[in-house]
């Protein structure tokens, strides 16, 4: 047999998760990432007080998630999910303002800042890769969500959520992990009678959380994993269809 097809992969690779829960505030994505198998949390803010979790001495510079990173790689441990919680804390102001200390505005100017902090992006996700593929480690990102206005040429604009990072780390999140979760409150939409032939519509919650997990006009998602398009924000509900390694 040629040497060529000998080095040939056949078959499915049985690899960890790479997920990313994106959401408003106070809606429970640490907490869900809480739940994963043995985690340890590599922390860019504020917000694991209320949460018994072991994590990392909040991150102060981009170089300290980096040396988590690397520690998580060469040190013997038995976690099995690394966190890192929150994704656009990490690029913003972490990875932005190391890359501003570094250069001069003139440098940047042009677009050349934006494409300088993605590819400082890309290498630290790269590292993320590297405890999955070595330390075979679940991957589970955390991102605050914004409102952005989206240019479809099939359509008029129109406005829907996605993770609060600059356009071109964006991309590199959304095309890097095997699930991109929107999580949400169920919204129920009620029209009520103000007279005079008048009505108004408005959203309510029923309070129930939700994870989004294909994509629809309102908001992006994605799986790998031929998920539902809806699941209840439940850890028991999401690995019924996530391969998550225990």
């Amino acid at each position: 047999m040629s040497e060529w097809k000998t080095q040939l992969i056949t078959g499915k690779q049985e690899l960890p998760p790479r997920i990313c829960i994106f959401g408003g505030h106070g809606i429970g994505k640490s907490t869900i990432a809480s739940q994963f198998p043995k985690p340890i949390f590599i922390s860019t803010e504020d917000g694991l007080a209320s949460l018994d979790v072991v994590s990392f001495p909040r991150a102060e510079t981009v170089d300290d998630v980096a040396q988590n990173i690397r520690t998580l790689i060469k040190e013997e441990h038995d976690f099995r999910t690394v966190v890192l919680d929150s994704v656009d804390w990490l690029v913003e102001p972490l990875i932005t303002s190391d890359i501003e200390a570094k250069h001069e505005a003139k440098e940047l100017a042009y677009g050349k800042g934006q494409m300088m902090i993605a590819e400082a992006f890309r290498e630290l996700l790269s590292g993320l890769d590297v405890l999955r593929k070595k330390r075979d480690m679940n991957v589970v990102l955390i991102a605050h969500s914004s409102i952005v206005r989206y240019e479809d040429p099939r359509s008029e604009p129109y406005d829907r959520y996605q993770p609060k990072l600059p356009n071109r780390c964006n991309a590199l999140l959304q095309e890097w992990v095997d699930v991109l979760a929107f999580a949400g409150f169920r919204i129920i939409v009620k029209k009520s009678d103000v007279g005079f032939n008048n009505s108004v519509t408005r959203g309510i919650t029923t309070g129930e959380r939700l994870l989004h997990m294909i994509e629809n006009p309102a908001y992006v998602a994605k799986n790998r994993y031929n998920c539902p398009d809806t699941v209840p924000m439940v850890y028991e509900k999401l690995i019924e269809y996530v391969p998550v390694k225990s």
